[in-house]
């Protein structure tokens, strides 16, 4: 019988498991989470070691029952509660709504979704090289290679657990991958090297893993902040640094310059129109710094994005 560790957290307010942590999921067979309703399971690696979490939530407006196994269990569960909004202040947000400052149709999904938070988990490794997988490839094509990562150098997850429950790789496992590794895998020599870039570099980040997004670092180069920091690393610009964000400190204003359809959908959501990245920037300002919080409730409020042209066919890279 494995050592497991429980906690009880009242959010507060409504929480709804599916749309809050959704973002976490990268396509509907990843390895690494399962969620419904009223329960979710995810497996990672913690400063501790590897961990299983497990939430159970039957009521939206109810409390969450944690329990975790593994080495980094104590610290998986320590840290739950920001999983689920515990850090995620919406009364500046709630308040400038309630002046007028957003469009109507943020006003009224929000009146829809006062269940939606967005979480924190403190792990920005794993977080990072989803993103870089996701680099100017089909949402097919990088949810492949995550799988792939998964499956031949994660880990089961500890404790009694779904089956097919794993942990992604650590640094020191993704380290000694070669170029045809990566091929196997359909990551061309492009995201590989930035993964390889970020390997390297990511003993160093992770001092702001529990850090707040603002707070410099004392022995880095000005400004020091965590932004300022994967920047600098080769293969990482905006779009990276704000999915990464996004999750591992649930940052409310970042949102995805250079995504495929983020600026065209935005633009046809708010002006009825196409719009470029620059046009989006310009026409959100006034929403910062909650920009990410409004980019959200578009997304649940049931508009989609019209579709223009052929689809963007994956790529086969076995032969490169």
């Amino acid at each position: 019988m494995q050592k497991s560790w429980s906690a009880s957290f009242s959010p507060g307010r409504p929480v709804s498991l599916v749309k809050s942590l959704g973002i976490l999921r990268r396509g509907q067979g990843d390895p690494t989470i399962r969620i419904s309703e009223t329960e979710a399971w995810l497996a990672f690696s913690t400063p501790e070691g590897p961990a299983t979490l497990h939430i159970s939530k039957p009521l939206r407006l109810g409390p969450a029952e944690f329990r975790a196994w593994g080495p980094g269990g104590e610290w998986a569960v320590h840290s739950a509660p920001n999983l689920l909004g515990a850090g995620d202040d919406w009364s500046e947000f709630d308040d400038l709504l309630h002046r007028g400052l957003f469009p109507e149709i943020v006003v009224r999904s929000r009146a829809e979704h006062p269940d939606l938070v967005l979480p924190a988990t403190g792990r920005i490794f794993e977080h990072a090289i989803g993103a870089i997988l996701e680099q100017r490839v089909t949402g097919i094509e990088a949810n492949y290679a995550w799988r792939w990562l998964i499956r031949h150098h994660g880990q089961p997850a500890p404790g009694p657990v779904p089956v097919g429950l794993r942990i992604f790789p650590s640094a020191q496992e993704l380290a000694p991958l070669r170029r045809w590794d990566w091929q196997v895998a359909r990551v061309e020599g492009k995201r590989a090297e930035a993964i390889r870039n970020f390997v390297q570099a990511s003993g160093a980040l992770n001092w702001w893993a529990d850090k707040p997004l603002d707070q410099p670092k004392p022995t880095a180069k000005a400004p020091g902040t965590l932004e300022s920091a994967l920047g600098s690393v080769p293969g990482i610009g905006p779009w990276t640094i704000a999915e990464t964000l996004q999750r591992s400190h649930g940052s409310t204003d970042h949102i995805s310059v250079g995504d495929f359809h983020l600026a065209d959908f935005v633009g046809q959501v708010l002006t009825g129109r196409r719009i470029n990245d620059q046009q989006m920037l310009e026409l959100m300002a006034p929403f910062a710094p909650h920009r990410q919080r409004v980019v959200r409730l578009l997304g649940l409020s049931g508009e989609r994005k019209q579709s223009f042209g052929p689809r963007y066919a994956p790529l086969d890279h076995r032969q490169r």
